[in-house]
């Protein structure tokens, strides 16, 4: 079935994201935290380990001005080294659909939360689509970026660049950046969830119902965070090789994998799914590829016709899928809300294949 075509530009001549389909406006801020309990772990001699987190939520009727996407240092930084030659500002000035410090809505206690993880050289931006649907469904989102693992501003002005991108090729690489992105999360959930949160309407978080979605690295993240805090009740890995194996105790919580041909190319997928010993799928997507999971997909797929890292869906079409499979399973294990779409093939989504 043929996706909707790629958004165009805006009347302002700017990129623009996919609306939302959730019922709720959406609002978003963003959170500078510091753990004061660890080294940098890719720039050691800085002894504290910097974050920066967008929160976005369901809000009430929002006014004022629509969040930023990006900075333009990070985008151009970012493009320069995926090795695209787009002009920066084409990303930076993308318009999203968030309103920036609007007013929340919700009982206290009674929003899920979702952490998501992107994939490396990739900033917590990346999943600005996914979030801003899952946020208008009336789910809390954290998107985390870890720093020194692609480009982030700070309040101050600091553009950190990707430090570990010099070690990409290091044989522990994957591990490295799988442990230490769980103790990103886990500390950002600290700081949510905690007795002194950092942002003022955290609670309400519902702190019992938490789940984690990662794309590429970020989705062995999801499985790691999950075995290591047992707060994640379930998660997705979109696309993302396991770099630390599932143990063969298992993982007994629910989770889903979205994969683009998974069981052909990552031999890392057949090997931890026989681990996955509670609710799980298996979706595989036909046409897509690696970056299919991301806002690049709908965004650039049509300015570079890449694909190798997009396949031959259309970038809507897999944004798509992306926010109807996330929204789908944690509706069911956060919500208790029944999904038929897990549990047999979809006559409206023909192209995701469905193994139980």
């Amino acid at each position: 079935m043929a996706g909707k075509p790629a958004p165009r530009p805006d009347a302002a001549g700017a990129l623009a994201l996919p609306r939302p389909t959730g019922p709720h406006r959406v609002g978003v801020t963003a959170l500078h935290l510091v753990d004061r309990s660890r080294p940098d772990p890719w720039v050691p001699e800085r002894k504290v380990r910097e974050l920066m987190v967008s929160i976005w939520y369901p809000a009430r009727t929002p006014k004022g001005e629509r969040a930023p996407y990006m900075t333009a240092e990070e985008a151009e930084l970012l493009l320069k080294g995926q090795g695209v030659e787009v002009p920066g500002e084409v990303l930076s000035r993308t318009r999203t659909n968030a309103v920036a410090g609007a007013t929340p809505r919700g009982r206290r206690g009674s929003l899920p939360l979702v952490v998501l993880s992107p994939g490396f050289g990739m900033p917590r931006s990346s999943l600005t689509a996914l979030a801003e649907d899952l946020a208008s469904r009336g789910y809390v989102v954290a998107g985390v970026d870890h720093t020194h693992e692609a480009p982030v501003t700070f309040p101050d002005g600091r553009t950190a660049p990707c430090a570990a991108c010099a070690v990409e090729d290091d044989p522990r690489f994957g591990e490295r950046s799988t442990r230490a992105r769980a103790a990103d999360v886990s500390f950002v959930l600290d700081r949510l969830t905690g007795k002194d949160p950092a942002w003022k309407h955290a609670g309400l978080i519902d702190p019992s119902r938490i789940g984690m979605a990662g794309h590429s690295i970020g989705g062995n993240s999801a499985t790691h965070t999950m075995l290591t805090d047992p707060r994640v009740r379930a998660g997705v890995n979109m696309d993302g090789s396991f770099w630390i194996p599932i143990p063969d105790t298992g993982l007994a919580r629910p989770f889903l994998l979205l994969g683009a041909g998974q069981e052909v190319k990552d031999p890392t997928w057949p090997r931890d799914w026989a681990n996955l010993t509670g609710w799980r799928r298996w979706a595989t997507v036909k046409g897509a590829g690696h970056g299919s999971f991301t806002d690049y997909a709908p965004l650039l797929a049509g300015l570079l016709g890449d694909e190798e890292t997009f396949g031959t869906l259309s970038g809507a079409r897999s944004l798509e899928i992306t926010r109807t499979y996330v929204a789908a399973f944690f509706d069911l294990h956060l919500r208790g809300r029944a999904q038929p779409l897990l549990d047999r093939p979809s006559h409206r989504y023909p192209e995701v294949a469905l193994r139980r």
